[in-house]
């Protein structure tokens, strides 16, 4: 009795480069990626043009006048922006539709607690 030749398996094609590619771009996805917390609440911002924000904290005014920095809202949120923003500026982020007078008494607040740079961010236009 003669046994027939086992048949050949199609070879497959390598996976390891394609892993080694993959795992290259996770790690240049993750590298160049900024990872921003979400906006406390929905804001529209207004329109502008101008340079880029160069503020590192945020302080997000709502169209009700809500104000949030981080976990703090209100008065502890103003107090807790300016001490971690004594050599950077403060981004704020106020809806476009808030009035006026708000955000005045809001930047008069922090003047008075010390922020010396504060800079409102709009939308590009």
């Amino acid at each position: 009795m003669i046994l027939a030749p086992r048949p050949r398996r199609a070879s497959r094609e390598p996976v390891v480069p394609m892993i080694n590619v993959v795992f290259l771009l996770l790690i240049f996805f993750l590298m160049t990626a900024q990872i921003v917390p979400p906006a406390p609440f929905d804001l529209d911002l207004p329109r502008a043009q101008g340079d880029a924000d160069a503020g590192e904290a945020a302080l997000y005014i709502s169209v009700t006048g809500e104000i949030a920095f981080e976990a703090a809202r209100g008065d502890a949120a103003l107090a807790a922006a300016v001490a971690q923003t004594r050599d950077t500026p403060l981004r704020l982020y106020a809806d476009a539709t808030l009035d006026a007078a708000i955000l005045a008494r809001v930047l008069a607040h922090l003047s008075d607690l010390g922020a010396t740079r504060v800079e409102i961010v709009t939308e590009g236009g």
